[in-house]
Formats: structure tokens, sequence, C-alpha cells
């Protein structure tokens, strides 16, 4: 019989880290709020950065950021291969500081501040490419949608699977060129379509939320927004897959040094994109579909609304919390 105390001090740690996480999506989201509706996006990304980057070094892990800013001569913090933390399990780290830089720019819905994170060795490492992907949500038959298969095939699957008819469908994409032909075949299969300017991360996780407005996700995006999203997905029992997409002979060689000897150019399952254990965690920074964003009570105080998951349990919590600047310890960075 197992002893339940040897057992405990590492599900309180899990459970504690989970938390910590949010803090640090938060610190990025309030600082990067100070941006909203600006029109300056670096500079709004820049505050998310160096605000996350801050809050790392107060959580308990040993991390490496797998999914960050670029590579190390392009970023300066939270570079692909920087190690943060203070100390403890061995943990790889994907990040975006301000996912939908355009959005606080602007000042639009649906931008977030994400963080991920899972065993060491368990993410997909692939350069800052762009992705293939198609999500749905959880309750489905396994492998109900199928990027090989079309638009229209994996809409009458998804409509049969659902019990419902294809009219009934949204299928969520980017607003991009490249997109052109799967809208207007998916809209004369009969379905509906949500486009978005930016920020396919919250519309991937909105295919597994009571109440999203999407059925399906679907076209290409950037890999590193695949991975966080796949990390999320796998926390809400949804279903997802991908492709890396290269545009030239260096992309495809750089994703092969990364790929340790599998084939680059392989169909991604969930667990090929996040495997192990993982926790994920986003805070809104203005608000959208999946999270409100953050409101300025006073110049000293401030409301923000996140979503932290873990895969272990499958536990989605949203949480509000309230903070005072006034309070040193809690001012942001």
């Amino acid at each position: 019989m197992i002893d339940p105390t040897s057992v405990l001090p590492y599900r309180v740690t899990d459970r504690n880290l989970a938390l910590e996480l949010v803090r640090v999506t938060e610190a990025a989201a309030i600082a990067s709020d100070r941006w909203t509706g600006r029109g300056l996006k670096n500079d709004a990304d820049g505050a998310a950065v160096q605000a996350m980057r801050a809050a790392f070094d107060t959580v308990a892990i040993d991390g490496v950021v797998t999914i960050g800013e670029g590579e190390m001569d392009e970023a300066p913090m939270l570079y692909i291969g920087e190690k943060v933390g203070s100390g403890g399990p061995a943990m790889d780290i994907a990040v975006d500081p301000l996912e939908g830089t355009n959005l606080c720019a602007k000042s639009l819905p649906n931008a977030i501040t994400v963080v991920a994170l899972a065993e060491r060795g368990k993410f997909l490492h692939a350069p800052d490419i762009y992705m293939e992907k198609i999500v749905v949500g959880p309750d489905l038959p396994d492998d109900v949608v199928n990027l090989d298969s079309s638009i229209e095939e994996n809409l009458r699957n998804l409509a049969k699977a659902k019990k419902r008819d294809v009219s009934d469908l949204v299928l969520c994409t980017l607003d991009r060129e490249r997109h052109e032909e799967l809208i207007a075949r998916a809209r004369q299969a009969g379905a509906r379509v949500q486009l978005l300017s930016d920020g396919d991360v919250a519309a991937a996780i909105a295919t597994c939320i009571d109440g999203g407005g999407v059925d399906l996700y679907a076209g290409s995006g950037g890999a590193p927004e695949g991975v966080l999203a796949a990390a999320a997905i796998r926390c809400m029992n949804g279903q997802m897959q991908g492709r890396l997409l290269f545009e030239d002979d260096a992309q495809r060689e750089r994703a092969r040094e990364m790929a340790d000897g599998k084939d680059p150019t392989r169909l991604l399952g969930l667990h090929d994109m996040a495997a192990g254990h993982v926790l994920f965690s986003a805070t809104g920074v203005t608000t959208g579909s999946l999270l409100k964003g953050v409101e300025r009570i006073s110049p000293t105080r401030a409301k923000t609304h996140s979503i932290v998951m873990r895969s272990k349990s499958g536990t989605v919590r949203y949480i509000e919390s309230h903070h005072d600047f006034s309070l040193k310890t809690n001012r942001p960075s």
C-alpha cells in the first residue's frame, strides 16, 4: 500500500508551481497593459518580456527556455536556451510574453500573456517558423479531424460527431491571404467562419471551452504558438495536429538539427508537441473571448484575470487577482 505522505510533497510543489506561473503571466500582463492602445507594439512586447523575465527569478524551477523570443543573438531576454528560475525540478519553458502585440497596440480583443512548462525534453524543439494546425475540443472520437483530410471532410466528420449540421459549425482562422482558399471552401461547405487579425493561441483554446464559440481551429501560424496551444489543449483533453512549414532549405535544415533524428516534416500529434506533465498559464491583457483584460481600478490598484491548467489532474482554474502597487513587494517591475 502506498504511503500517502510519500507523494504529498510532489503534489504540493506541483500545485504551488502552477500558482507561481500565474504570477509570471500576471506581471507581464500588467506591464504590457500600460502600452495598450498606444500603437507601439514593440514597446508593449518589451515591457512584457522584462516583467516576465524578472518574475521567473522567483519561480522554484531549473528552467530552460525552449520556445521564446528567438535565438540568443536576436533577443536580450527569454531567448531560446536561456536558463531561468531559482532552482528546482528541471523544466522546459515555452513563453509568449505578449501574444497579440498588434492587438495590445490597437486595444483590440484577445491580447494575452502566456507561459507553459513541461518536464525537461518534452516540448517540441523547432525554429520560429510557420506551422499548419488543426484543433478541436474534448469529448470527440479520436482523430475526428486530420490535417491530411480536406476541410470539407473535416467539417462533415466533426458535424457528425457533434450530431449537428455543418451549418452549425464555426471555423476560426487567421485573416491572412494564405487562408483565402480555406475560408472559401469552408463557407461553400456551409460552415461559418470567424476571422482573427492576430492571436491564435486563444482561438485554439476556445475550441475546448464551453461557450467559446469555436468548433474548429485550422490554418497556419507560428510554430511557437502551436506548441503553447498544444500545452493548453493537453490540459483540456482536446485534439490537435500540426506540421512544420518551411520557406527555404535553411529553415528545413535548422528544424532537422533540432529534431533529434526525427523527420521534421512529419505529422505532429498532440504529444509530439507537448508531452509528459504540462502546466499552462495565461493572463488577459485586453478583454476577449477567453479572458477579461487588465482592469485599472486606480493609479495604484489593478485587477487581472487568468487561466491556469495542469494536465496531470485536468484541472482548469480561472483566477481573479487584485494587485496593490502601493505595497513595495507587489509593485510591478
